[in-house]
């Protein structure tokens, strides 16, 4: 299946974005309007963070295992992704990159390795509704940095 891809501009620096990003628990804060009963495992942050969670999308609800794999500070940070009872196996990677006038664009893209049959027959409608829950991530994380400058860390 095609990748999916978003990206928002925030007013924070990449380091900001990536000290953020890299603390597994934070993910909590954007995506809960998808991944619920959030269950954590291995260190807060860094290579081998994980977490079990619960995605509610597109009227089904699987259990998702997220584990941070890479972390080139204060670039790149890329989670797998392992769900359907191991069916369904993909990459989600933020990538943080300074902006010409600060800040810095963050995008993140969702990356199918393996997914079940029903996933490829609907591959469309599959990779629209992911396309639409990540756009409100990325809307959600710039209001979590925000309020993080605004409370004066992470």
């Amino acid at each position: 299946m095609k990748s999916v891809a978003v990206s928002i501009d925030v007013p924070q620096t990449p380091e900001q974005v990536y000290d953020f990003l890299d603390v597994m628990a934070h993910h909590e804060r954007f995506t809960n309007h998808y991944l619920t009963d959030w269950r954590y495992s291995g260190p807060g942050r860094g290579v081998g963070s994980c977490a079990t969670v619960t995605a509610a999308l597109g009227g089904s609800r699987t259990e998702v295992t997220i584990e941070v794999v890479e972390a080139e500070a204060p670039r790149r940070i890329v989670e797998r992704n392992v769900s359907a009872g191991g069916r369904r196996l993909a990459h989600g990677t933020y990538v943080i990159e300074p902006l010409p006038g600060g800040g810095s664009r963050v995008s993140f893209r969702y990356a199918w390795e393996r997914a079940p049959f029903a996933d490829r027959l609907l591959a469309p409608a599959v990779r629209a509704t992911m396309r639409r829950a990540n756009r409100t991530v990325m809307q959600r994380l710039a209001a979590e940095l925000a309020r993080q400058a605004t409370a004066g860390g992470c």
